[in-house]
């Protein structure tokens, strides 16, 4: 049997589990184009990819999950999505998600919320919750997503996969559709730590089509060698695992205790401005969406309501194309970049931003990692925190200082609950070292200590 043969007869199989997934996580697929791309080889050769419905496919749909969107289809491809198919990475359909990647829960869909794998009345997190649904039951090889304040490991957590957010700029962002500019990444999820780390390898590296993607060198893909641990890793202090759900602070403390017996320096570290991380957060990236949106007019793309006004015709696009959260965050970000409140509120956070991402800075140079959890809570039941949004944006707490401080971070699967719900620890290190991330989660792999407990 040729390799091509093989090959088809995997996107059969993925193309059947799809129409048979109760997730809700693929909205759309493109097997009859995937099965014409099989024959190119490269690194990524055979390597089937769901993305999120935010990053554009040339001559696909790129609705966001919004109904502002759902009839525009995109004219180009992303970068990621150029370089993954000259690697012969083979793109299978697109995944359902957060409207614009606002939500920590993928329940804001116009195509209807995503359903954790592992429990159906519960969700997969969120905003890429259908790329980590998918990759949970194994619907593709690799997914991508995209990460603003948590939106790649807070469901890869929930689901139980690996989910990588890498340092900002490492990857392109042209062709990812913008929520909040200076947060936005490109992230990686998938079952296995080396798919990641040749899918990073190849999407990596500067664009000239993005001026904020980094000209730092990328790492040639490399089998995994013998990997040490860490000589240091940073941990949170007692006080605040007390506030996590239990079962997930007693896996944490079972893995510092761990560390320590394989001689691993541990230093308990204080979360650099922890309680003002997430307030910085919401203030800076609702101001930077409420700029970003407003490009969408029902003039330039997508669905156009019937008006022979034009002030009219704006309010009553948005109105009918954006939900009630997209509208909440445009508004509030408005708000504090209007005169008068512009100094009160978005000036002070970007120093706020500036203090956090210098505290990780220090934290970093005294330790090789940080070990955090990605979660304070186990998945939740879907409707659940719909009617109460400060709760659902709690659920970022442990992710948006990585976003803040632009600096990688890497979710792990660290096992399941007492109900078999997925449990996800982070490890973060300093700007473009994602190497230590993976030498991390691999020596932890292979150590296979979260079977010991």
């Amino acid at each position: 049997m040729d390799s091509s043969t093989s090959f088809s007869q995997k996107l059969s199989i993925e193309k059947e589990k799809i129409s048979n997934s109760k997730t809700n996580a693929v909205i759309r697929t493109r097997f009859d184009k995937a099965v014409n791309e099989i024959n190119q080889g490269g690194l990524l050769k055979g390597k089937t990819f769901l993305v999120k419905d935010n990053i554009a496919i040339k001559n696909e749909p790129l609705s966001c999950a919004s109904n502002i969107l759902k009839s525009y289809i995109s004219p180009f491809n992303a970068t990621a999505i150029e370089r993954i198919q000259n690697e012969g990475g083979l793109i299978t359909g697109q995944t359902n998600c957060d409207e614009f990647a606002m939500g920590s829960s993928s329940e804001y869909s116009i195509y209807g919320s995503v359903k954790n794998p592992h429990n159906l009345d519960l969700v997969a997190g969120g905003s890429s919750g259908g790329s980590a649904a998918a990759i949970a039951e194994n619907l593709a090889d690799i997914a991508l997503g995209s990460d603003t304040g948590g939106s790649i490991r807070q469901p890869a957590a929930f689901c139980g996969i690996y989910g990588l957010k890498p340092t900002y700029g490492r990857i392109s962002r042209y062709g990812l559709v913008a929520h909040a500019s200076s947060f936005d990444t490109i992230g990686i999820m998938s079952k296995e730590i080396d798919d990641i780390r040749k899918t990073l390898s190849i999407i990596s590296g500067k664009d000239r089509k993005d001026a904020t993607s980094v000209n730092n060198k990328v790492d040639v893909y490399k089998s995994f060698k013998t990997v040490p641990f860490p000589s240091s890793v940073g941990v949170i202090k007692e006080e605040i695992l007390n506030e996590l759900n239990s079962e997930i602070a007693d896996r944490y403390r079972y893995l510092v205790t761990y560390l320590k017996s394989k001689n691993v320096a541990i230093k308990e570290i204080d979360l650099p401005f922890f309680k003002y991380s997430i307030p910085t957060y919401y203030v800076l990236t609702m101001a930077e969406a409420s700029s970003n949106l407003s490009r969408f007019d029902g003039v330039r793309y997508g669905n156009r309501a019937d008006s022979a006004d034009l002030s009219e015709l704006y309010l009553k696009s948005r109105t009918e194309g954006f939900s009630d959260e997209v509208k909440r965050r445009i508004m509030t970000g408005t708000y504090v970049l209007s005169s008068g409140y512009y100094d009160a509120y978005f000036s002070k956070a970007l120093k706020v931003r500036r203090l956090i991402k210098d505290g990780y800075s220090s934290l970093l140079s005294g330790c090789d990692n940080l070990l955090i959890p990605s979660t304070p809570d186990l998945p939740f039941k879907l409707n659940y925190r719909l009617n109460n949004p400060i709760k659902m944006y709690l659920a970022d707490m442990f992710t948006v200082p990585m976003n803040l401080a632009g600096i990688p971070s890497l979710n792990i699967p660290a096992g399941f609950s007492s109900k078999k719900l997925p449990i996800g620890f982070q490890i973060v290190g300093n700007s473009f070292k994602e190497e230590t991330l993976f030498s991390f989660a691999h020596i932890l792999e292979k150590e296979e200590i979260f079977d010991k407990i």
